[in-house]
């Protein structure tokens, strides 16, 4: 019998929404967020930074403060969140490497996906890609709001799984203008953290925690 199809067939790419990815593979979202892998991530005290790091988070906070209300994606990317992920430790070395604005796809339980990773971590070499572990999707709506950011960090993940071959959790960033969400996939299960937002000083250092906590799980457990 033929998988009953949730939505119509000129549903590509950033227009599958999360209810769609949801009602056609059978995920399950647990709005409980306390699970044992979220709970892991988000258990980070404050980081402690240099003085460089605090010069560069100081200029960086005041000026999303001020600015990020008419900032628009690109500028979103590019003025604040490059910083946030470089404070974060999220960037390349030999095993690693990092793509923004990745076309990813993958032929998922016959259904084939096709998306934009806004920012991804993998293992790969120069511009080529084999294992992804970490996505961020992320659209400011008040300047050109464009798709489902959750719906197309999910397809991120699920390309990610048929492509890695294996069980390991898989972990993104939803990101709203200056409000900020975790997301862990393991299997057909994701969980969605609480929200931060990145103009309160404290949660903008707590999102830094968190990825530098993503970036100790990655190589300690995640790396093959």
């Amino acid at each position: 019998m033929a998988k009953k199809k949730y939505i119509d067939d000129e549903t590509i790419g950033n227009q599958w929404r999360e209810g769609d990815l949801i009602l056609h593979f059978n995920l399950k979202r647990i709005t409980d967020y306390q699970t044992p892998l979220m709970e892991e991530w988000l258990s980070v005290q404050l980081p402690v930074l240099t003085m460089v790091e605090q010069a560069n988070f100081d200029e960086k906070y005041k000026l999303a403060v001020k600015k990020i209300a008419g900032w628009s994606e690109e500028d979103l990317k590019m003025k604040f969140i490059t910083h946030i992920l470089d404070l974060g430790y999220l960037i390349e070395d030999d095993n690693i490497v990092t793509f923004f604005d990745k076309m990813i796809w993958a032929t998922v339980e016959g259904t084939k996906l096709t998306v934009k990773s806004d920012f991804m971590m993998a293992k790969g070499v120069l511009d080529v890609f084999r294992t992804p572990y970490f996505h961020f999707q992320e659209y400011k709506p008040q300047k050109n709001p464009s798709g489902d950011p959750m719906g197309q960090l999910l397809q991120a993940f699920l390309i990610a799984q048929e492509k890695n071959k294996n069980k390991n959790p898989l972990y993104g960033i939803e990101i709203i203008g200056e409000t900020w969400r975790f997301v862990v996939m393991e299997s057909k299960e994701y969980c969605i953290s609480k929200t931060f937002t990145c103009t309160d000083k404290e949660d903008l250092l707590q999102i830094i925690s968190v990825l530098r906590k993503f970036k100790e799980i990655l190589l300690t457990r995640l790396m093959d």
